[in-house]
């Protein structure tokens, strides 16, 4: 494994993910931050916006000032990568990027499921930072393409299925996620506040949402999906409901789950055991890029149920770019993300 030291610039530091990319990078053997980026807290302290950072000796600058680095890692808004992927391929070698940007692979997608793409000769360029669906392309990658959290939840969930031949993607899948309140950003509106939030289990994409093209997109079957907006702050958890062809046992999914995962060093499979965490749940995850997955066979209606629960803005995103951009410049991948979480914890 390589031991070199990559520069790293942040764009769009003061927004939760590029908050925790800071995190992230700063405590990163292989890592030196040189720069965040904020149009609006330019010349502030990173830990005016990012309170769990105020010993990081860091300034926010202006995002028309950039410095050439190694790696430029982009937490901003869909559509503001395209248009500026240009000037950030000047200033660094490598760009990875947060958005929805360059998750997709054709243009005919973008136009589907966003607003079209202004940048498609980058598209077969990008490589999808999930390093459990995509290990192999990674190394070498010069734009990495952090997934969607609920498509990311999703997939993990159900890959190995696929893997083993469980499903072959013509099969009645029903997907119900429920999503953290920072899924929304942290100018997430007012359907996030607090008062409107606290207590709720609200559908908000009850069809359509545009993490399918994703789940469509690498595993090849679509899926019939609703987004819950629940209350906690980390986390998206899905369940997912699989209507097999032929009979599958028990043992087929041990055997299945395990096949998958059982080398991934952030998958982790938790299947009806003992105590009060007996499934994958956010709450055990939440600061952390381990995944948990699990399952449950209910024969009498021919449906295996199959769970899984991640940190929405670390597996989800930033931990998921970071162990992305490991494994492309060839460092050791579990690099800067050995956080295991804590138990006893508030709301996730």
């Amino acid at each position: 494994m390589s031991s070199e030291t990559y520069s790293a610039t942040v764009i769009g530091g003061t927004g939760f993910t590029g908050g925790e990319l800071l995190r992230l990078l700063a405590g990163h053997p292989n890592f030196e931050i040189e720069q965040a980026t904020s149009r609006s807290k330019a010349n502030k302290t990173v830990g005016h916006s990012h309170p769990n950072l105020r010993e990081l000796d860091l300034r926010f600058s202006s995002p028309d000032d950039l410095e050439s680095v190694d790696v430029l890692f982009a937490a901003t808004p869909h559509g503001v990568s395209m248009e500026q992927i240009d000037t950030f391929y000047e200033h660094a070698d490598t760009v990875v990027d947060l958005s929805a940007d360059f998750r997709l692979n054709t243009v005919e997608q973008y136009e589907e499921w966003y607003d079209g793409h202004s940048a498609p000769e980058y598209l077969d360029q990008s490589v999808y930072a999930l390093p459990e669906l995509t290990r192999d392309e990674l190394p070498g990658a010069d734009l990495i393409a952090s997934g969607g959290c609920n498509a990311t939840s999703t997939i993990l969930g159900l890959k190995p299925l696929f893997d083993a031949g469980i499903l072959e993607g013509d099969e009645d899948i029903v997907v119900d996620v429920k999503v953290g309140s920072s899924e929304g950003g942290a100018g997430g509106g007012a359907a996030s506040s607090h008062p409107e939030r606290s207590g709720i289990v609200r559908p908000y994409a009850p069809i359509s949402h545009r993490h399918e093209a994703e789940i469509e997109q690498f595993l090849g079957v679509s899926v019939s999906f609703t987004v819950h907006a629940v209350d906690m702050i980390r986390g998206s958890s899905a369940t997912c409901h699989v209507f097999p062809g032929g009979p599958v046992s028990k043992g087929d999914l041990w055997k299945a789950y395990r096949g998958s995962y059982e080398d991934e060093p952030f998958m982790r499979l938790v299947s009806g055991g003992g105590g009060v965490y007996r499934y994958p749940e956010p709450k055990a995850v939440a600061g952390t890029n381990i995944g948990e997955v699990g399952f449950e066979l209910d024969p009498s209606n021919k449906r295996i149920v199959a769970f899984s629960a991640i940190d929405n803005m670390m597996k989800g995103s930033a931990g998921q770019a970071i162990h992305g951009a490991n494994v492309a410049l060839g460092l050791d991948e579990t690099a800067g993300l050995d956080f295991a979480g804590l138990h006893p914890v508030g709301a996730p």
